[in-house]
Protein backbone atom coordinates (compact mmCIF):
# COMPACT_ATOMS: atom_id res chain seq x y z
CA UNK A 1 0.00 0.00 0.00
CA UNK A 2 1.08 3.60 -0.40
CA UNK A 3 3.05 5.16 2.43
CA UNK A 4 0.13 6.93 4.09
CA UNK A 5 -2.28 4.07 3.55
CA UNK A 6 0.04 1.61 5.27
CA UNK A 7 -0.13 3.69 8.43
CA UNK A 8 -3.91 3.72 8.31
CA UNK A 9 -4.30 -0.02 8.62
CA UNK A 10 -4.48 0.06 12.41
CA UNK A 11 -8.24 0.34 12.47
CA UNK A 12 -9.08 -3.31 12.83
CA UNK A 13 -6.24 -4.15 15.15
CA UNK A 14 -7.21 -1.46 17.61
CA UNK A 15 -10.94 -2.16 17.35
CA UNK A 16 -10.35 -5.88 17.78
CA UNK A 17 -8.20 -5.43 20.84
CA UNK A 18 -9.67 -6.52 24.13
CA UNK A 19 -12.04 -3.96 25.58
CA UNK A 20 -9.87 -2.20 28.10
CA UNK A 21 -11.42 -0.77 31.23
CA UNK A 22 -10.86 2.71 32.53
CA UNK A 23 -9.04 1.32 35.53
CA UNK A 24 -6.72 -0.69 33.32
CA UNK A 25 -6.04 2.35 31.22
CA UNK A 26 -4.59 4.23 34.12
CA UNK A 27 -3.19 1.47 36.25
CA UNK A 28 0.39 1.62 35.04
CA UNK A 29 1.00 5.36 35.06
CA UNK A 30 3.25 7.05 37.55
CA UNK A 31 0.80 9.89 37.98
CA UNK A 32 3.67 12.41 37.76
CA UNK A 33 2.30 15.87 37.05
CA UNK A 34 5.33 16.68 34.91
CA UNK A 35 5.48 20.10 36.53
CA UNK A 36 8.57 21.40 38.26
CA UNK A 37 9.41 24.98 39.09
CA UNK A 38 6.47 26.26 37.04
CA UNK A 39 7.56 24.29 33.95
CA UNK A 40 5.34 21.53 32.53
CA UNK A 41 7.00 18.62 30.72
CA UNK A 42 4.87 16.60 28.32
CA UNK A 43 5.75 13.44 26.44
CA UNK A 44 4.67 13.40 22.79
CA UNK A 45 5.24 10.93 19.99
CA UNK A 46 5.82 11.62 16.31
CA UNK A 47 9.59 12.15 16.40
CA UNK A 48 10.95 10.73 13.12
CA UNK A 49 13.62 8.01 13.44
CA UNK A 50 17.30 8.95 13.18
CA UNK A 51 17.44 7.40 9.72
CA UNK A 52 15.15 10.17 8.44
CA UNK A 53 17.76 12.82 9.00
CA UNK A 54 16.00 15.82 7.43
CA UNK A 55 12.60 15.12 8.99
CA UNK A 56 14.14 14.48 12.38
CA UNK A 57 16.14 17.70 12.29
CA UNK A 58 13.05 19.67 11.30
CA UNK A 59 11.12 18.12 14.19
CA UNK A 60 13.90 18.85 16.67
CA UNK A 61 14.16 22.42 15.37
CA UNK A 62 10.42 22.76 15.90
CA UNK A 63 10.75 21.56 19.49
CA UNK A 64 13.43 24.18 20.16
CA UNK A 65 11.37 26.95 18.55
CA UNK A 66 8.24 25.92 20.45
CA UNK A 67 10.04 25.81 23.78
CA UNK A 68 11.57 29.20 23.08
CA UNK A 69 8.13 30.70 22.50
CA UNK A 70 6.54 28.72 25.36
CA UNK A 71 9.14 28.94 28.17
CA UNK A 72 6.88 27.12 30.66
CA UNK A 73 6.58 23.98 28.50
CA UNK A 74 9.18 21.32 27.79
CA UNK A 75 8.72 18.62 25.12
CA UNK A 76 9.83 15.05 25.74
CA UNK A 77 9.74 13.90 22.12
CA UNK A 78 9.62 10.18 21.39
CA UNK A 79 9.88 8.20 18.19
CA UNK A 80 6.95 6.45 16.59
CA UNK A 81 3.38 7.16 15.70
CA UNK A 82 0.63 4.60 16.15
CA UNK A 83 1.88 1.00 16.19
CA UNK A 84 -1.14 -1.33 16.19
CA UNK A 85 1.02 -4.14 17.56
CA UNK A 86 1.82 -2.32 20.79
CA UNK A 87 -0.89 0.33 21.16
CA UNK A 88 -3.40 -1.73 23.17
CA UNK A 89 -0.73 -3.01 25.56
CA UNK A 90 0.71 0.46 26.09
CA UNK A 91 -2.77 1.81 26.71
CA UNK A 92 -3.56 -0.92 29.22
CA UNK A 93 -0.25 -0.41 30.99
CA UNK A 94 -0.50 3.36 31.16
CA UNK A 95 2.59 3.69 28.99
CA UNK A 96 1.19 5.94 26.27
CA UNK A 97 2.61 9.40 25.89
CA UNK A 98 0.75 12.38 27.33
CA UNK A 99 -0.07 13.39 23.75
CA UNK A 100 -0.34 10.50 21.31
CA UNK A 101 -1.03 9.94 17.62
CA UNK A 102 -4.14 8.14 16.36
CA UNK A 103 -5.90 7.41 13.08
CA UNK A 104 -9.45 8.54 12.37
CA UNK A 105 -10.66 4.99 12.96
CA UNK A 106 -9.43 5.00 16.57
CA UNK A 107 -11.16 7.87 18.46
CA UNK A 108 -14.71 6.46 18.51
CA UNK A 109 -13.69 3.32 20.39
CA UNK A 110 -11.32 5.12 22.73
CA UNK A 111 -13.99 7.68 23.58
CA UNK A 112 -16.70 5.06 24.05
CA UNK A 113 -14.47 3.08 26.43
CA UNK A 114 -13.55 6.29 28.31
CA UNK A 115 -9.84 5.80 27.72
CA UNK A 116 -8.89 9.33 26.68
CA UNK A 117 -9.15 12.79 28.21
CA UNK A 118 -11.98 15.21 27.51
CA UNK A 119 -10.32 18.45 26.38
CA UNK A 120 -13.46 20.46 25.66
CA UNK A 121 -13.00 22.96 28.47
CA UNK A 122 -9.55 23.96 27.21
CA UNK A 123 -10.37 24.57 23.55
CA UNK A 124 -10.82 28.31 24.06
CA UNK A 125 -7.02 28.39 24.09
CA UNK A 126 -6.86 26.85 20.58
CA UNK A 127 -7.87 29.75 18.33
CA UNK A 128 -6.97 27.98 15.05
CA UNK A 129 -9.74 25.50 15.80
CA UNK A 130 -12.29 27.99 14.51
CA UNK A 131 -11.16 27.29 10.94
CA UNK A 132 -10.69 23.50 11.21
CA UNK A 133 -13.27 21.73 9.06
CA UNK A 134 -16.14 20.66 11.33
CA UNK A 135 -16.42 17.20 9.79
CA UNK A 136 -12.82 16.49 10.77
CA UNK A 137 -13.23 17.71 14.34
CA UNK A 138 -16.39 15.59 14.60
CA UNK A 139 -14.20 12.47 14.42
CA UNK A 140 -12.91 13.38 17.89
CA UNK A 141 -16.30 14.11 19.48
CA UNK A 142 -18.71 11.98 21.44
CA UNK A 143 -22.47 12.00 20.98
CA UNK A 144 -22.81 14.86 23.46
CA UNK A 145 -20.37 17.02 21.48
CA UNK A 146 -17.45 16.78 23.90
CA UNK A 147 -14.02 16.86 22.23
CA UNK A 148 -11.21 14.40 22.97
CA UNK A 149 -8.57 15.22 20.35
CA UNK A 150 -7.56 17.29 17.34
CA UNK A 151 -7.20 16.32 13.66
CA UNK A 152 -3.84 17.01 12.04
CA UNK A 153 -4.12 15.29 8.64
CA UNK A 154 -6.73 13.98 6.21
CA UNK A 155 -7.12 12.20 2.88
CA UNK A 156 -9.88 10.94 0.63
CA UNK A 157 -10.02 8.60 -2.32
CA UNK A 158 -10.20 10.05 -5.83
CA UNK A 159 -9.46 9.00 -9.41
CA UNK A 160 -5.85 9.19 -10.63
CA UNK A 161 -5.62 9.26 -14.41
CA UNK A 162 -3.10 9.48 -17.27
CA UNK A 163 -3.70 12.78 -19.06
CA UNK A 164 -1.83 11.74 -22.21
CA UNK A 165 -3.92 8.59 -22.65
CA UNK A 166 -7.07 10.65 -22.13
CA UNK A 167 -6.07 13.05 -24.90
CA UNK A 168 -4.98 10.22 -27.20
CA UNK A 169 -8.36 8.51 -26.71
CA UNK A 170 -10.24 11.68 -27.58
CA UNK A 171 -11.15 12.48 -23.97
CA UNK A 172 -10.71 15.90 -22.36
CA UNK A 173 -8.05 15.71 -19.59
CA UNK A 174 -9.59 18.83 -18.04
CA UNK A 175 -12.96 17.10 -17.68
CA UNK A 176 -12.43 13.64 -16.17
CA UNK A 177 -15.39 11.37 -15.31
CA UNK A 178 -17.75 12.33 -12.51
CA UNK A 179 -19.97 9.22 -12.62
CA UNK A 180 -19.28 5.51 -12.98
CA UNK A 181 -21.06 5.48 -16.32
CA UNK A 182 -18.54 8.06 -17.53
CA UNK A 183 -15.67 6.03 -16.05
CA UNK A 184 -16.93 2.97 -17.91
CA UNK A 185 -17.18 4.84 -21.22
CA UNK A 186 -13.75 6.43 -20.80
CA UNK A 187 -12.17 3.08 -19.92
CA UNK A 188 -13.52 1.56 -23.14
CA UNK A 189 -12.05 4.36 -25.25
CA UNK A 190 -8.66 4.14 -23.54
CA UNK A 191 -8.53 0.35 -23.87
CA UNK A 192 -9.32 0.70 -27.58
CA UNK A 193 -5.94 2.40 -28.03
CA UNK A 194 -4.39 -1.08 -27.93
CA UNK A 195 -0.67 -1.68 -27.41
CA UNK A 196 -1.28 -3.25 -24.01
CA UNK A 197 -3.15 -0.26 -22.61
CA UNK A 198 -5.77 -0.92 -19.90
CA UNK A 199 -8.58 1.55 -19.31
CA UNK A 200 -9.22 0.96 -15.62
CA UNK A 201 -7.65 -1.22 -12.93
CA UNK A 202 -8.64 -2.09 -9.39
CA UNK A 203 -7.31 -4.00 -6.39
CA UNK A 204 -8.65 -7.33 -5.16
CA UNK A 205 -6.18 -8.89 -2.69
CA UNK A 206 -4.54 -8.38 0.69
CA UNK A 207 -7.61 -6.53 2.02
CA UNK A 208 -7.17 -3.87 -0.67
CA UNK A 209 -10.04 -5.25 -2.72
CA UNK A 210 -12.43 -4.83 0.19
CA UNK A 211 -11.01 -1.39 0.86
CA UNK A 212 -11.77 -0.27 -2.69
CA UNK A 213 -15.12 -2.03 -2.87
CA UNK A 214 -16.08 -0.02 0.21
CA UNK A 215 -15.15 3.15 -1.69
CA UNK A 216 -17.31 2.05 -4.61
CA UNK A 217 -20.25 1.45 -2.29
CA UNK A 218 -19.84 4.85 -0.63
CA UNK A 219 -19.66 6.51 -4.04
CA UNK A 220 -23.01 4.96 -4.98
CA UNK A 221 -24.73 6.21 -1.85
CA UNK A 222 -24.42 3.10 0.31
CA UNK A 223 -22.68 2.05 3.51
CA UNK A 224 -20.49 -0.86 4.47
CA UNK A 225 -21.72 -0.99 8.05
CA UNK A 226 -24.33 0.89 10.05
CA UNK A 227 -24.79 1.42 13.76
CA UNK A 228 -28.09 0.26 15.20
CA UNK A 229 -28.20 1.50 18.77
CA UNK A 230 -24.99 0.23 20.36
CA UNK A 231 -24.61 -2.56 17.79
CA UNK A 232 -23.08 -2.52 14.31
CA UNK A 233 -24.53 -4.41 11.38
CA UNK A 234 -23.31 -4.97 7.79
CA UNK A 235 -24.96 -2.74 5.18
CA UNK A 236 -23.19 -3.58 1.93
CA UNK A 237 -25.75 -6.13 0.71
CA UNK A 238 -27.73 -3.23 -0.67
CA UNK A 239 -28.66 -1.53 -3.92
CA UNK A 240 -25.31 0.28 -3.85
CA UNK A 241 -23.40 -2.95 -3.24
CA UNK A 242 -25.15 -4.69 -6.13
CA UNK A 243 -24.58 -1.71 -8.44
CA UNK A 244 -20.87 -1.67 -7.61
CA UNK A 245 -20.49 -5.34 -8.51
CA UNK A 246 -22.53 -4.87 -11.68
CA UNK A 247 -20.20 -2.10 -12.85
CA UNK A 248 -17.12 -4.17 -12.04
CA UNK A 249 -18.54 -7.21 -13.84
CA UNK A 250 -19.48 -5.21 -16.92
CA UNK A 251 -16.16 -3.39 -17.16
CA UNK A 252 -14.23 -6.63 -16.67
CA UNK A 253 -16.25 -9.04 -18.81
CA UNK A 254 -18.53 -7.09 -21.17
CA UNK A 255 -16.20 -4.21 -22.04
CA UNK A 256 -12.86 -5.96 -21.41
CA UNK A 257 -11.59 -2.58 -20.20
CA UNK A 258 -9.92 -3.91 -17.03
CA UNK A 259 -7.56 -6.34 -18.73
CA UNK A 260 -7.23 -10.07 -18.17
CA UNK A 261 -4.68 -9.87 -15.35
CA UNK A 262 -6.45 -9.67 -12.00
CA UNK A 263 -5.77 -10.23 -8.28
CA UNK A 264 -3.89 -6.94 -8.27
CA UNK A 265 -2.71 -4.82 -5.36
CA UNK A 266 -1.21 -1.35 -5.02
CA UNK A 267 2.32 -2.01 -6.36
CA UNK A 268 0.89 -3.77 -9.42
CA UNK A 269 -1.42 -0.94 -10.32
CA UNK A 270 1.14 1.78 -9.60
CA UNK A 271 3.54 -0.05 -11.92
CA UNK A 272 0.90 -0.11 -14.65
CA UNK A 273 0.33 3.63 -14.25
CA UNK A 274 4.06 4.29 -14.04
CA UNK A 275 4.64 2.40 -17.30
CA UNK A 276 2.13 4.59 -19.14
CA UNK A 277 -0.16 1.63 -19.81
CA UNK A 278 -3.07 2.44 -17.49
CA UNK A 279 -5.79 5.03 -17.88
CA UNK A 280 -7.36 5.28 -14.40
CA UNK A 281 -7.48 3.84 -10.90
CA UNK A 282 -8.79 4.83 -7.47
CA UNK A 283 -6.26 6.45 -5.14
CA UNK A 284 -5.53 9.42 -2.94
CA UNK A 285 -3.36 12.39 -3.99
CA UNK A 286 -0.32 10.88 -2.27
CA UNK A 287 -0.13 8.17 -4.94
CA UNK A 288 1.04 10.65 -7.56
CA UNK A 289 4.43 11.46 -5.96
CA UNK A 290 5.01 7.72 -5.48
CA UNK A 291 4.47 7.03 -9.18
CA UNK A 292 6.56 10.01 -10.26
CA UNK A 293 9.53 9.12 -8.07
CA UNK A 294 9.46 5.34 -8.38
CA UNK A 295 9.00 5.22 -12.14
CA UNK A 296 10.80 8.43 -13.12
CA UNK A 297 7.72 10.09 -14.54
CA UNK A 298 6.68 13.74 -14.55
CA UNK A 299 3.92 15.35 -12.52
CA UNK A 300 2.47 16.89 -15.69
CA UNK A 301 1.51 13.41 -16.91
CA UNK A 302 -1.11 12.77 -14.25
CA UNK A 303 -4.44 14.23 -13.26
CA UNK A 304 -6.60 13.77 -10.20
CA UNK A 305 -10.38 13.80 -10.13
CA UNK A 306 -12.79 13.47 -7.24
CA UNK A 307 -14.38 10.10 -6.61
CA UNK A 308 -17.11 9.40 -9.18
CA UNK A 309 -20.52 9.57 -7.59
CA UNK A 310 -21.60 11.14 -4.30
CA UNK A 311 -19.36 9.64 -1.62
CA UNK A 312 -15.84 8.42 -0.98
CA UNK A 313 -13.79 6.68 1.65
CA UNK A 314 -11.44 8.90 3.57
CA UNK A 315 -9.44 9.06 6.72
CA UNK A 316 -6.76 10.92 8.50
CA UNK A 317 -4.93 11.27 11.75
CA UNK A 318 -4.63 13.43 14.80
CA UNK A 319 -3.64 13.51 18.44
CA UNK A 320 -5.46 12.57 21.63
CA UNK A 321 -4.60 13.09 25.27
CA UNK A 322 -3.80 10.68 28.06
CA UNK A 323 -6.62 10.16 30.53
CA UNK A 324 -4.22 10.62 33.46
CA UNK A 325 -2.95 14.02 32.33
CA UNK A 326 -3.13 16.89 34.77
CA UNK A 327 -4.95 19.98 33.45
CA UNK A 328 -1.54 21.60 33.01
CA UNK A 329 -0.33 18.76 30.83
CA UNK A 330 -3.47 18.74 28.72
CA UNK A 331 -3.29 22.49 28.13
CA UNK A 332 0.40 22.23 27.27
CA UNK A 333 -0.36 19.36 24.89
CA UNK A 334 -3.03 21.38 23.12
CA UNK A 335 -0.61 24.27 22.76
CA UNK A 336 1.97 21.93 21.17
CA UNK A 337 -0.45 20.31 18.74
CA UNK A 338 -1.80 23.65 17.57
CA UNK A 339 1.63 25.23 17.20
CA UNK A 340 3.17 22.24 15.44
CA UNK A 341 0.30 20.89 13.33
CA UNK A 342 -2.58 23.40 13.22
CA UNK A 343 -0.81 26.66 12.60
CA UNK A 344 -1.56 28.30 9.22
CA UNK A 345 0.58 31.27 10.20
CA UNK A 346 3.65 29.00 10.14
CA UNK A 347 2.80 27.49 6.76
CA UNK A 348 5.09 29.81 4.82
CA UNK A 349 8.02 29.05 7.12
CA UNK A 350 7.38 25.29 6.95
CA UNK A 351 6.80 25.15 3.19
CA UNK A 352 9.78 27.31 2.36
CA UNK A 353 12.05 24.65 3.88
CA UNK A 354 10.81 22.17 1.26
CA UNK A 355 11.10 24.55 -1.69
CA UNK A 356 13.74 23.42 -4.16
CA UNK A 357 13.60 19.82 -2.95
CA UNK A 358 11.75 16.85 -4.43
CA UNK A 359 9.07 17.10 -1.75
CA UNK A 360 5.79 17.84 -3.59
CA UNK A 361 4.24 21.19 -2.77
CA UNK A 362 0.73 21.96 -3.93
CA UNK A 363 -1.11 18.63 -3.71
CA UNK A 364 -4.76 19.12 -2.71
CA UNK A 365 -4.50 17.23 0.57
CA UNK A 366 -4.14 17.37 3.53
CA UNK A 367 -6.90 19.98 3.57
CA UNK A 368 -7.81 20.76 7.15
CA UNK A 369 -9.01 24.33 7.14
CA UNK A 370 -11.86 26.50 5.96
CA UNK A 371 -11.96 30.29 6.25
CA UNK A 372 -8.89 32.42 6.73
CA UNK A 373 -6.70 29.47 7.68
CA UNK A 374 -7.58 27.62 4.50
CA UNK A 375 -6.95 30.66 2.34
CA UNK A 376 -3.59 31.26 3.98
CA UNK A 377 -2.44 27.72 3.24
CA UNK A 378 -3.72 27.80 -0.35
CA UNK A 379 -1.85 31.05 -0.97
CA UNK A 380 1.39 29.66 0.43
CA UNK A 381 1.14 26.42 -1.55
CA UNK A 382 0.44 28.34 -4.76
CA UNK A 383 3.49 30.49 -4.04
CA UNK A 384 5.86 27.53 -3.68
CA UNK A 385 4.07 24.93 -5.82
CA UNK A 386 6.35 22.51 -7.67
CA UNK A 387 3.50 20.35 -9.00
CA UNK A 388 0.87 21.32 -11.62
CA UNK A 389 -2.01 22.30 -9.34
CA UNK A 390 -4.33 22.80 -12.32
CA UNK A 391 -4.15 19.05 -12.94
CA UNK A 392 -5.83 18.46 -9.57
CA UNK A 393 -8.53 21.09 -9.93
CA UNK A 394 -11.19 18.51 -10.86
CA UNK A 395 -10.56 16.89 -7.47
CA UNK A 396 -10.82 20.24 -5.68
CA UNK A 397 -13.87 21.46 -7.60
CA UNK A 398 -16.03 18.45 -6.70
CA UNK A 399 -14.78 17.87 -3.16
CA UNK A 400 -17.77 19.62 -1.62
CA UNK A 401 -20.13 17.37 -3.64
CA UNK A 402 -18.55 14.12 -2.47
CA UNK A 403 -19.22 13.13 1.13
CA UNK A 404 -16.22 11.63 2.89
CA UNK A 405 -16.91 8.62 5.10
CA UNK A 406 -14.37 7.00 7.40
CA UNK A 407 -13.65 3.31 7.60
CA UNK A 408 -16.13 1.07 9.45
CA UNK A 409 -15.30 -0.69 12.73
CA UNK A 410 -13.11 -3.79 12.37
CA UNK A 411 -12.35 -2.48 8.90
CA UNK A 412 -9.54 -4.86 8.00
CA UNK A 413 -11.59 -7.93 8.87
CA UNK A 414 -14.45 -6.62 6.73
CA UNK A 415 -12.06 -5.84 3.89
CA UNK A 416 -10.72 -9.40 4.02
CA UNK A 417 -14.28 -10.69 3.62
CA UNK A 418 -15.02 -8.29 0.75
CA UNK A 419 -11.74 -9.24 -0.94
CA UNK A 420 -13.35 -12.55 -1.78
CA UNK A 421 -16.30 -10.80 -3.37
CA UNK A 422 -14.04 -8.64 -5.55
CA UNK A 423 -11.88 -11.58 -6.53
CA UNK A 424 -14.83 -13.72 -7.57
CA UNK A 425 -16.42 -11.01 -9.70
CA UNK A 426 -13.15 -10.17 -11.45
CA UNK A 427 -12.03 -13.75 -12.08
CA UNK A 428 -15.31 -15.61 -12.71
CA UNK A 429 -17.59 -14.26 -15.41
CA UNK A 430 -20.54 -16.24 -14.05
CA UNK A 431 -20.02 -15.51 -10.37
CA UNK A 432 -23.32 -15.29 -8.49
CA UNK A 433 -23.12 -11.74 -7.17
CA UNK A 434 -26.28 -12.00 -5.07
CA UNK A 435 -24.92 -15.08 -3.32
CA UNK A 436 -21.50 -13.50 -2.85
CA UNK A 437 -22.97 -10.51 -1.04
CA UNK A 438 -25.31 -12.67 1.03
CA UNK A 439 -22.51 -14.97 2.17
CA UNK A 440 -20.23 -12.00 2.90
CA UNK A 441 -23.03 -10.39 4.91
CA UNK A 442 -23.22 -13.40 7.24
CA UNK A 443 -19.48 -13.36 7.84
CA UNK A 444 -19.45 -9.59 8.36
CA UNK A 445 -22.28 -9.82 10.90
CA UNK A 446 -20.09 -12.04 13.10
CA UNK A 447 -17.17 -9.62 12.80
CA UNK A 448 -19.30 -6.60 13.67
CA UNK A 449 -20.94 -8.40 16.59
CA UNK A 450 -17.55 -8.27 18.29
CA UNK A 451 -17.37 -4.46 18.13
CA UNK A 452 -17.49 -2.94 21.61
Amino acid sequence: MDSNRTRRLSAATLAAAVALTVAACGSGSSGDSGKAGGVVTISVNGLPPATQTVDRKNFEDDVKAFEASHPNIRIDAREGLMDPKTFAAKLAGGQLEDVFYVYFTDPAGLIQRRQVADVSQYLKDVPALADVKPELLDVFKDKAGKVYGLPTGNYSMGLVYNRALFAKAGLDPEKPPTTWEEVRAAAQKITALGDGVTGYADFSKNNQGGWHLSSWIYSLGGDVAKQDGDAWKPAFNSEAGHKALQYLHDMRWTDDSMGSRQLLEIPDVQKMMGSGKLGMYLAGPDNIPTIVKQFERKYDEFGLAAMPGIGTLGGGDGFMFNLRNTPEKTKAGLAWVQWKYLNPEREDEITKKSAGSDIPIGLPQPDLFNGKGGETIKTVHAKYANVPQKNYQPFVDRSSDVKVKVEPPNAQQLYAILDGVMQAVLTDKDANRDQLLADAEKKAAAVLAAVK
